[in-house]
């Protein structure tokens, strides 16, 4: 019988020291969410004043929130006590390695932001490019829909 309550004291103060943890890392998500949240709006208001182009805010907005939201999570998994080096060193090689492969997808999306940012044209107006011309029907952050007349 001395052994049995030595066991339940020995998983009371566990309890008791992980679950506090525990609780302070669940708590640490919670607050972090909401403050991402906060962020982002504040950010997207920014952005509806200053006149960025819809398709770009938003685009923009949810990258924004993934980053933070992965960092949050990492944070709260190294509170717990789970070393996080190599999960960050593989999340990187993973971020380089699919990087390397949507290069040309990456440098037409950085094409895409740069005609959204710069508006060189607008919709409605007549252009030529790569051999094809029309009337700009509407700008979107991959593609620029032309209608022919």
């Amino acid at each position: 019988m001395e052994n049995f309550e030595g066991i339940i004291t020995t998983l009371w103060d566990l309890a008791i020291k992980y679950g506090l943890i525990l609780l302070l890392a669940l708590v640490t998500l919670v607050i972090g969410l909401w403050i991402i949240k906060v962020i982002i709006k504040a950010i997207g208001r920014n952005m509806e004043k200053r006149d960025v182009d819809p398709t770009l805010r938003q685009f923009l907005g949810a990258l924004l929130g993934m980053i933070l939201k992965i960092l949050l999570i990492i944070s709260v998994i190294s509170m717990i006590g789970i070393e996080m080096t190599s999960f960050v060193a593989i999340l990187a090689a993973a971020g380089f390695a699919i990087g390397m492969a949507l290069s040309g997808t990456l440098q037409n999306f950085a094409g895409g932001a740069m005609l959204v940012i710069f508006k060189p044209f607008k919709a409605g107006d007549f252009i030529e490019a790569q051999g094809y011309t029309g009337t700009v029907k509407e700008i979107q952050i991959f593609n620029t829909i032309l209608k022919n007349s």
